[in-house]
């Protein structure tokens, strides 16, 4: 019997060391960043500069698989999520993202639409299963082409398809699992594909052209259906950005980025960041081919991260 208490008093001795020993060993100010991928690039370059200004912080991210990591700290999403959702967690709007369309250079539909252009009738017919379409009054397409499409519930699918009155599940043609990325790769390897992705991916974000292999179709931004000179302006991405944050273009989906932290956390370290966001992101959106937010919009979030700041 004293040779089972001591056995237990020893196990729980090397326990404890165990537990002291993880504790001293863990990292401090560690935050923990996961969610749309395609804003990695431009999170990465934050993460690196804030490094810079705070050594001893650990923040990293986790990317994300069919399903977010078990724990992370701050969650980045391309769409907005529902009002229940949003009741526990703080939001920092922190850009704005446009969608395009797209397809592979080497296609006789690409070199008909980069003429033509797309209205709404042609993105309808071509993008969409819609049942209740008049096919007699769809257009004749006499070139072969082949849409892909993201599998998995995504930000970039669900505001396509929003933005043209459909769900996610509308959207035809070949359904790619992963991230936005893996569209763009499996578009350059078919000479019929035709998709729709952000800026970031399109375009080569040093020379500032549409990355080789890829057309970026024109669209009717002005809802007349037609395609005019002045229209013609997705040869560069600055000239996109330029053009959006300008005006309000029609036929071509916008939506929020926002990065999110739960209102229960406690994680001082992981609303220090988001302050730093505050004062330090936006100069950096137009590199990455993102849109600055609505000022009023950003404010009222970094408003709230200061506040929830003080009290941790």
């Amino acid at each position: 019997m004293k040779a089972l208490t001591k056995s237990i008093y020893i196990s729980a001795f090397l326990l404890g060391q165990s537990v002291l020993a993880f504790s001293q060993n863990a990292p401090e100010n560690k935050v923990v960043v996961t969610g749309v991928r395609f804003a990695y690039p431009l999170v990465e370059k934050w993460i690196k500069e804030y490094k810079e200004v705070n050594p001893n912080s650990t923040v990293s991210i986790e990317s994300r698989t069919t399903t977010d990591p078990a724990q992370y700290d701050l969650l980045i999403e391309a769409y907005e999520p529902e009002a229940s959702v949003k009741e526990s967690r703080e939001y920092l709007y922190i850009a704005k993202y446009a969608l395009l369309p797209v397809a592979n250079s080497a296609s006789a539909f690409a070199r008909n639409f980069s003429e033509k252009g797309l209205n709404k009738e042609l993105f309808n017919q071509i993008y969409f299963n819609n049942l209740y379409a008049d096919k007699k009054e769809a257009q004749k397409i006499e070139q072969t082409y082949t849409v892909y499409t993201r599998l998995q519930k995504a930000g970039a699918p669900i505001t396509f398809a929003k933005y043209f009155g459909f769900e996610q599940a509308n959207i035809k043609g070949k359904a790619i699992a992963g991230a936005d990325e893996h569209l763009i790769k499996a578009l350059l390897k078919d000479s019929t594909g035709v998709s729709y992705t952000v800026p970031g991916l399109l375009y080569n974000l040093q020379t500032r052209k549409p990355v080789d292999g890829l057309t970026v179709l024109p669209v009717d931004t002005d809802g007349n259906g037609r395609v005019n000179n002045d229209e013609r302006f997705f040869d560069t991405v600055d000239n996109v950005i330029s053009k959006l944050e300008e005006d309000d273009l029609k036929n071509i989906p916008v939506e929020y980025i926002h990065i999110s932290i739960s209102k229960n956390s406690t994680n001082a370290e992981a609303y220090r960041f988001l302050q730093w966001l505050t004062d330090n992101s936006q100069e950096d959106l137009h590199q990455f081919g993102f849109l600055k937010p609505d000022p009023k919009v950003f404010q009222k979030g970094k408003e709230k991260i200061n506040k929830q700041l003080a009290l941790n």
